[in-house]
């Protein structure tokens, strides 16, 4: 492996020359290099192996004995690093321990294939597999070189990128446990993660990044080191960060060449080490939840807890060799996270992309692939509503009348496929069901040529557009059943799934072969579910709604330093409580529900259930989901928590809002602007039309100008709305309302 090592960057000469250009790092380096010099020069050294006993299992932990104990810990990833253990006189390891392991498998079947694609950085980046495990094993050494020990945290606060990725897995795999979070959170909550974490070091995305939280960092929080992952040292702010080293990406990577490469040609300098295995058990990274309320936690993540999702992903999404993954989501989150992980063991292409360049780069790449949150899909719903909408009349006429033809077609196709969700537990007769068969088959067939004609005249040209050839997967919130519906019927085949940070985070996923909507499908590979009464925990029946409870390799070891707060969610059993109401579809052999037994249902938080004066629980989401069908209201918080009615807060789509109030003649056709009380008036119409099927109505309504967004503080960092701040923050208009 080290006979083999390459290097993706060029590296000139001022290259090398940048490790001298700071004190501080100068410094840092010559005591570093002085404690490991004088320890090699003063001890006698022996290799001896460790015995086996009390194991069935190898282990793969090997020491050198000294007069003076002076001896460094050196974990490793068994796999990833197996020949430099060979050269070494350990027995190395043929599967996967850790998640770096996955590295070297990759870089062996897949050489020079393109691994990663980076175009938005500076410089942007291309990795093979090969390049890959060699960048990834430069950084790792480079962050020993520089004083990382096994176990200590470091805080990685970047977003996604191939550096992010090699900061990543390099902490990994030197035994060290990185705490992640990304760019665009607060300062106070990233200060709070680093702090509470106990992190030693920080890495960092860019210079400005670093500006933005320097004075707090720097006055609140002990930093070993800080490594910025993109831009020049020269433009970080000066002031609080004297005596404190600062290296960038480059120079951690050739530090880890330069001492790969002395390792590697010294027998010597070897053996100053006690070499250890990094455990499936040891914790990899602590990820702290979006905080929708209260502080984030940290979720302790193991390897084996991750490996299981690298493992079992594939029947979700089955990816070859040479497809091609765009990647939006931050890295940091656990679901990008683990997908990652999962199709980089498959030989697979994977491009960074931006909100902002995502409709240009889905046409650029045309990936077989997407991963994403559901507002991903939903933006891209209503876009393909909006270009319908500005066609011709005669285009719009057709396009509509085609999209509800094929609507109904995919209705009727699930009656015979035995793919409608149901909760009553009792199921139809066999002779019921047949002609119930027999009828949706009947007509489904003559719709199917009109099905058809639409797919080469209408949906094709959308299917260019969007650029997604075999699936996107969504996950990481609810999707809106009409979107779901809506991508079914032209044909782009959408997989929801659920999870959480505290799970890995996938426990379940809709399979390509049983996409049922309305669904999040069935349990994962080695993952349990049960669904237990909120009230006196009891197991409740199939169909019945309740707590949704899981269990399998995935769940994490338990909040850190927070053993409450673990107990609250985690038994004794293993069983973790998810916080979600949901149900399990009931068993049926015949009729429109034979093929959904065992697929989970979710209906909401329970922490979300809003309680009424009259004592009646309502699910927000219901409500929110038909609101979001029109394309005037952007976003919607419902509430009414204790009150009589409930009430909405509205982003409005202002654009819409105001070609909606010309057509109906409410303001004159060259208007620029609408009164805020016209738009609230025009709203509520529209709010009674699209939710006038739910359960319940919502009654006062606030209109505001401010959009939730990640920035202001109102949306977590994988966009989810917060809910309690959003009603927080309006709290006084909110009650005026009700007055």
């Amino acid at each position: 492996m080290f006979g083999a090592m390459q290097h993706n960057h060029p590296i000139s000469s001022s290259s090398i020359q940048i490790t001298t250009s700071s004190n501080n790092n100068i410094n840092y380096l010559i005591q570093q290099v002085s404690y490991n010099y004088k320890k090699f020069t003063t001890t006698k050294i022996k290799y001896a192996r460790l015995r086996r006993a009390f194991s069935s299992k190898p282990q793969f932990r090997f020491f050198c004995q000294s007069k003076t104990e002076e001896m460094q810990i050196r974990k490793y990833s068994p796999f990833l690093e197996s020949s430099f253990l060979s050269a070494n006189g350990a027995s190395a390891c043929h599967e996967w321990r850790a998640v770096p392991d996955i590295w070297r498998s990759s870089a062996d079947k897949y050489a020079d294939r393109v691994a990663l694609v980076d175009p938005y950085h500076n410089p942007p980046s291309k990795f093979t597999y090969r390049q890959l495990e060699q960048e990834i094993l430069n950084f790792s050494e480079g962050l020993r070189a520089i004083g990382v020990k096994p176990n200590e945290k470091l805080a990685l606060f970047a977003d996604n990128s191939c550096r992010w990725l090699v900061a990543d897995q390099g902490i990994m795999a030197t035994g060290a446990i990185n705490v992640v979070r990304g760019s665009r959170s607060s300062v106070e909550e990233l200060l709070h993660i680093y702090n509470h974490s106990e992190s030693v070091a920080l890495t960092v995305d860019s210079p400005h990044m670093f500006n933005r939280i320097a004075e707090t960092f720097c006055s609140k929080a002990a930093m070993r080191f800080v490594i910025l992952l993109w831009g020049e040292k020269s433009s970080l702010a000066c002031e609080g960060i004297e005596g404190t080293p600062v290296f960038n990406y480059e120079e951690i990577v050739v530090l880890g060449e330069e001492s790969r490469r002395a390792l590697f040609d010294s027998h010597n300098a070897r053996q100053h080490y006690i070499y250890e295995a990094i455990s499936s058990d040891d914790i990899a990274t602590l990820v702290y939840t979006s905080g929708t309320t209260g502080n984030p936690k940290g979720v302790m993540l193991t390897h084996r807890n991750l490996m299981h999702q690298i493992k079992n992903l594939w029947d979700i999404v089955p990816a070859e060799v040479g497809d091609r993954f765009l990647s939006m989501l931050p890295s940091w989150h656990a679901y990008e996270r683990a997908c990652e992980y999962f199709i980089f063991t498959h030989g697979v292409e994977q491009v960074y992309t931006t909100v902002r360049n995502l409709k240009d780069d889905l046409q650029h790449y045309q990936p077989h692939y997407i991963i994403s949150v559901p507002l991903v899909y939903e933006t891209l719903y209503s876009g393909i509503q909006k270009q319908i909408s500005t066609s011709s009349l005669l285009r719009k006429l057709i396009a509509l009348t085609f999209i509800r033809i094929s609507l109904a077609y995919m209705e009727l196709k699930r009656i015979y496929e035995g793919k409608c969700l149901t909760r009553n537990q009792k199921q139809p007769s066999f002779l019921i069901s047949m002609l119930d068969w027999l009828w949706a088959r009947f007509i489904a067939a003559i719709l199917w040529p009109v099905h058809l004609l639409a797919k080469k005249i209408v949906y094709s040209k959308i299917h260019s557009s969007i650029g997604i050839s075999k699936a996107g997967v969504s996950g990481g919130g609810s999707l809106p059943l009409h979107v779901d519906k809506f991508f079914e019927a032209i044909g782009l085949k959408v997989q929801n799934g659920y999870g959480l940070t505290e799970s890995s985070p996938v426990v379940a996923a809709r399979k390509p072969s049983c996409n049922v909507l309305g669904s999040v499908g069935h349990p994962i590979q080695h993952t349990e579910f049960k669904i237990v009464d909120s009230e006196t925990n009891e197991v409740v029946p199939p169909g019945s709604k309740g707590i949704v409870k899981v269990r399998g390799p995935q769940v994490m070891k338990g909040y850190y330093k927070n053993p409450w707060a673990t107990k609250q969610v985690l038994d004794e059993d293993g069983w973790l409580s998810t916080g979600d109401i949901g149900w399990i579809a009931p068993h049926h052999s015949t009729g429109r529900s034979s093929h959904c037994s065992g697929v989970v249902v979710l209906e909401g938080r329970a922490k979300d259930t809003i309680v009424l004066l009259t004592g009646e629980n309502i699910e927000p989401v219901e409500l929110e989901e038909a609101a979001l069908r029109s394309g005037l209201i952007q976003q919607i918080v419902v509430f009414g928590q204790d009150q009589r009615r409930l009430g909405a807060i509205i982003v409005p789509n202002k654009e819409e809002v105001l070609l909606a109030a010309k057509k109906l003649s409410i303001v004159d056709v060259n208007a620029s602007d609408l009164s805020k009380e016209k738009m609230t008036r025009l709203l509520y119409e529209e709010l009674k039309k699209w939710t006038s099927e739910c359960s319940f109505q919502i009654g006062p309504m606030l209109v505001v100008d401010m959009p939730f967004t990640i920035d202001n503080g109102l949306m977590t960092p994988t966009m989810k709305i917060r809910r309690d701040k959003v009603v927080a923050q309006y709290r006084e208009q909110i009650d005026k309302l009700y007055k």
